[in-house]
């Protein structure tokens, strides 16, 4: 049903446009102030750490220099470089350990997994000049198709989801709000991936990898989930190289699984309208009709207080009901039989 439907283009669109974009630019605004307090806080808290460690480092490398005379500075530099780069394409230095090369199969799927999920670790990247050109090439087709397959995925479980918020409001909806509903089925949806795709991950990470704790467990779990992909935390390094293969994949299959319920939850979110705030920050009114103009849509629109309306080929036969002031002329119209096909005026009301 739509009261008091009127015209765009009608008085306060031009105000409305100025709100708009008065809190677009405070969004920018704030979006900046967040980033420096974000880098001001990070700095206080991780520069101390860093040149603690970068204290020792060089004491311990003064006091080895000083133990082995026959080195001489130089040379420990490129050897330790050497080792460093060594490290970062997959080959330990170390005798006692014995590493799959990154690109192994195990490996190598879970780095198209990452690439193709835009996680991108970064601890293993392409050596060769047709690993670039390919890595290139299989991105471009393969970031496009994995979200066509998300988007065919997510829909599929809105359907149980769904299902789930149907029998919510009606066993709860002659007590609570359809808002309060819809907050309740988002926090049911919101638990039941933390605890399949963060707490029991968590608790199985921390267990198989013997130099991560909880915490680091639960953090590796967030970065991954959440495409960051900082790669300071790789599960995998230090199992024994003949379940390693068989360990990557399985981690390929969480990082696209894990990726799909995160979708799942924000969806969820953003179906709620109360909840999606980037309603506030884009145009309306002549901006939408100005986009609907330009993709060759020609059904009327009207703008309400709900946002932009555009009445569907059967709302034509809908009736339009008017209401006349009190006092006025209660003799019928030859033309109130008959509705007119001009605009509707403020004083009309559209019964679904």
């Amino acid at each position: 049903m739509l009261l008091g439907a009127w015209p765009l283009g009608a008085k306060g669109s031009n105000s409305n446009q100025k709100h708009n974009k008065f809190r677009f630019l405070l969004l920018i605004g704030g979006y900046a102030v967040f980033l420096i307090l974000g880098a001001s806080i990070f700095s206080s808290i991780e520069a101390p750490k860093i040149a603690d460690i970068d204290r020792r480092i060089d004491a311990f490398r003064d006091e080895f220099l000083d133990k082995n005379r026959c080195l001489n500075d130089t040379d420990l530099e490129e050897f330790l470089a050497a080792v460093v780069k060594a490290n970062d394409r997959g080959i330990s230095p170390l005798r006692n350990v014995s590493n799959e090369l990154n690109w192994g199969f195990g490996q190598s799927l879970f780095f198209s997994s990452t690439i193709v999920t835009t996680i991108g670790y970064g601890h293993v990247t392409p050596l060769s000049q047709t690993g670039k050109i390919f890595c290139i090439i299989y991105a471009s087709f393969g970031i496009p198709l994995t979200l066509v397959l998300l988007t065919a995925i997510i829909e599929r479980l809105l359907i149980p989801a769904n299902w789930l918020l149907g029998k919510l409001n009606s066993s709860l909806g002659h007590l609570y709000q359809p808002f309060n509903i819809r907050l309740l089925h988002l926090t049911i949806i919101v638990t039941i991936v933390a605890i399949i795709f963060v707490a029991i991950p968590t608790i199985i990470f921390s267990y198989l990898e013997p130099e991560w704790g909880t915490l680091d467990a639960l953090y590796y779990c967030f970065i991954t989930l959440t495409t960051i992909g900082l790669g300071d935390y790789i599960p995998g390094e230090s199992v024994e190289p003949e379940n390693r293969s068989l360990y990557k994949i399985c981690i390929a299959i969480y990082l696209i699984c894990g990726l799909i319920a995160v979708m799942l939850c924000l969806t969820v979110f953003y179906d709620i309208p109360q909840l999606n705030l980037g309603q506030l920050f884009t145009e309306n009114g002549t901006g939408e009709t100005e986009k609907l103009r330009l993709s060759g849509n020609a059904a009327p629109c009207y703008s309400g207080p709900s946002g932009l309306y555009i009445p569907q080929q059967d709302e034509e036969r809908r009736a339009v009901v008017r209401i006349r002031p009190h006092g006025g002329d209660e003799s019928p119209s030859p033309t109130d039989d008959q509705p007119s096909s001009s605009a509707i005026t403020h004083s009309d009301i559209r019964v679904p």
